[in-house]
């Protein structure tokens, strides 16, 4: 199966290791220049091109991002985090956490252990995700 997958120039240099993964299974990452050089310049490229090759190829997107039903799918198949987590914490503690910390990024771990939390008022929900530069740089 052939596999075309976008990346932003950032993101290629910041998933390096898993980058030379994927090529190593076949797959041609397109590295994406525009914009920012991130996932959502990468994401825009891809669409650009499932639009004029719909026909004849498949759009799959691992993050939290895009038209409907794509962020629903990445949830879905990412819940299991959540599910599992939440599981183990009432086996271990018989209640619930104060608050669950996710990385965002682009979204599917903080969704996939959030999914099972948000109905849990009592839950805090924190999302966090790195600036690139340290704290006491001052940048």
């Amino acid at each position: 199966l052939k596999c075309r997958i976008y990346m932003g120039v950032k993101d290629i240099q910041r998933q390096n290791p898993n980058v030379f993964r994927m090529k190593l299974m076949g797959a041609k990452v397109i590295s994406v220049n525009n914009g920012s050089g991130t996932l959502k310049d990468a994401c825009n490229e891809a669409l650009r091109d499932w639009s004029a090759s719909y026909k004849t190829s498949h759009y799959m997107i691992g993050t939290v991002a895009g038209p409907h039903p794509y962020p629903t799918i990445v949830r879905e198949f990412q819940r299991i985090i959540g599910q599992e987590t939440k599981r183990q914490i009432l086996e271990r503690e018989d209640r619930l956490p104060d608050s669950i910390i996710a990385c965002v990024g682009g979204g599917s771990n903080a969704i996939g252990i959030f999914s099972d939390f948000i109905n849990d008022n009592q839950v805090n929900l924190i999302g966090v995700e790195p600036g690139g530069q340290g704290i006491k740089t001052g940048k």
